[in-house]
């Protein structure tokens, strides 16, 4: 199943590359180019949390029902059309509609693009696969932001249109290239099936699963504490709080980005020998460390080599701990959920990730714009407390084989008629 893995990696890396041109400038897109203002700058960002608890249930039950890859394929032609119609939207209405679009394009192409990777690996490989489907994201949006920002110029409108254009041809793709992928048959369930109630509806079996339920929430507080303040809250503590220049603030980004790809398969052969929990729980302790020198920033003039160096840190550790987490949050959601759930499950992560993405923000901007920049820090660095205390606890109900605290037996392909007889015998 190599060639497979291959070809799904290929094109997420690609829909990256595409969502690198348009995600940085689509607040000056909408507030500066089309003239439209910050409110509705501000709707177009909630209105991609909003798409996602409309179409993630239905995309997950439509992964378990009819497969990922005519889930992906509708998800990826949704995303261009949205991708489309914001470079050519004019109006109020026409850019919010095309938000929605987007919005809801993106976030069912993630379980889908999520459950191809869990269906070409094995139990062996896994993390590695994840992993490098990180990797290869972050190479992939920070390429396309580059280039991006050499075509984007806010006195031409055509250009911006360009970008969108170039986002719809590269989700296209994506819909050509892994739309025809043949994946293994799902593996039956082997992992814990009395225990996960499986004759109950789907929402119920998940709700019912302890484990999953208590992942969540941890995800959700590494999402709203990392990923939900990177590009908004960090961003306004750095330049108006500590007032590093906007130049500065791109290298940081880019010392994040080069942070993960130096250390990201260095890291899953050390998580490969230990418990994910234990590499979580490290995550919040280097996040807390990151908001740490974020603080220290804060003490010297913007344009000292001191206060520039500790907000290079901030990000070079938010990439660290990024690198920790993209080997263990994925594999763990598969090993949890029963193979006829697996879509599911995948949605249901991926909803709880859009929604603290989108609250985060709000509790960035609101107190570095008050003027409570001790306050924001404090908050965040409380979060990260959390995620290592709540790891810790997730620890007591996750299965072994979740943890990776039980040996992997086989590298048999999931999916593989011998499946079920190596995991009876084991």
């Amino acid at each position: 199943m190599r060639g497979a893995l291959r070809r799904v990696q290929v094109g997420n890396a690609l829909s990256a590359f595409g969502s690198g041109f348009t995600l940085p400038y689509m607040f000056v897109y909408v507030e500066k180019v089309r003239g439209l203002g910050s409110m509705t700058a501000w709707l177009v960002f909630t209105l991609f949390a909003a798409a996602a608890l409309v179409v993630l249930p239905l995309g997950g039950r439509g992964i378990d029902r009819f497969g990922p890859r005519p889930v992906l394929v509708a998800g990826a032609v949704l995303t261009a059309l949205g991708a489309l119609s914001f470079g050519l939207a004019t109006t109020h209405w026409t850019i919010l509609v095309a938000a929605f679009l987007f919005g809801a394009g993106v976030t069912t192409t993630q379980p889908a693009l999520a459950t191809m990777v869990v269906r070409a690996s094995t139990r062996a490989t896994r993390a590695h696969a994840f992993a490098l489907q990180f990797t290869l994201v972050n190479l992939g949006m920070g390429i396309g932001a580059m280039l991006g920002g050499q075509i984007v110029d806010v006195s031409r409108p055509g250009s911006l249109t360009l970008l969108f254009s170039i986002e719809a041809l590269m989700f296209l793709v994506l819909a050509a290239v892994t739309g025809t992928v043949r994946l293994p048959a799902a593996a039956p369930d082997t992992l814990d099936a009395p225990a996960r109630k499986a004759g109950g509806s789907d929402f119920r079996t998940l709700l019912g699963d302890r484990a999953m339920v208590k992942l969540s929430v941890l995800a959700g507080l590494i999402f709203f504490a990392c990923y939900g303040q990177f590009e908004s809250g960090v961003a306004a503590y750095a330049t108006s709080t500590v007032g590093i220049s906007p130049s500065a603030l791109g290298i940081g980004l880019g010392v994040n980005t080069f942070a993960i790809v130096l250390l990201q398969m260095f890291v899953v052969r050390i998580t490969a020998r230990r418990r994910r929990t234990t590499a979580i729980a490290a995550t919040g302790i280097v996040w807390l460390a990151a908001w740490i020198f974020a603080g220290v920033a804060g003490l010297f003039h913007g344009g000292s080599f001191a206060a520039i160096g500790s907000m290079m840190m901030t990000y070079a550790l938010f990439g660290v701990g990024e690198a920790l987490l993209a080997p263990t949050l994925g594999p763990i959601v598969a090993d949890l959920a029963p193979a006829r759930l697996l879509g599911t499950y995948n949605a249901a992560f991926a909803l709880v990730k859009q929604v603290a993405i989108a609250l985060g923000p709000a509790l960035g901007v609101l107190l570095v714009g008050a003027g409570l920049s001790t306050l924001y820090l404090a908050a965040l660095a409380l979060f990260c407390v959390a995620i290592t205390v709540v790891a810790w606890r997730l620890r007591r109900v996750l299965p072994a084989v979740a943890d990776n605290a039980a040996p992997v037996r086989s590298a048999v392909v999931a999916g593989s008629p011998h499946t079920a007889e190596l995991a009876t015998a084991a």
